[in-house]
């Protein structure tokens, strides 16, 4: 996606240190993403977060639909966007919007998961 410098999938949201997949406690799984605004807006992120994503039913704290905000315009904007896939309290979403806090990197194998799941079954000639 244009404009995206980095993403790294890992836990956060919890208040225990060091989560793994095995041992996720209170966290959360998530990814943290790196862009540059001059080319994507953080609107732009929550709208391509939002087409592919359907949080409309509750999940345990490990699998939760989260967006973790770094200033107020951001919480201001998730918040919007969370009342805009609900329409307007219409239908019930499960997003919560919370503060980002420490944030811990998944093991390796998380990290561009989809890319090494299409890459392990493509025919090998």
């Amino acid at each position: 996606m244009g404009g995206v410098v980095d993403c790294v999938v890992g836990y956060t949201g919890g208040k225990q240190k060091d989560p793994t997949y095995q041992n996720i406690m209170d966290a959360t799984e998530a990814f943290m993403v790196e862009f540059d605004p001059s080319i994507i807006s953080y609107e732009e992120l929550l709208d391509a977060w939002a087409d592919q994503h359907a949080p409309f039913y509750p999940s345990k704290c490990q699998y939760r639909s989260a967006i973790f905000y770094c200033s107020e315009e951001q919480r201001n904007a998730a918040e919007k966007k969370v009342e805009e896939l609900g329409k307007g309290g219409q239908r019930s979403v499960y997003v919560d919007v919370e503060p980002a806090s420490a944030f811990y990197k998944g093991e390796e194998y998380h990290q561009d998961f989809l890319e090494k799941q299409i890459s392990a079954r493509a025919p090998q000639f």
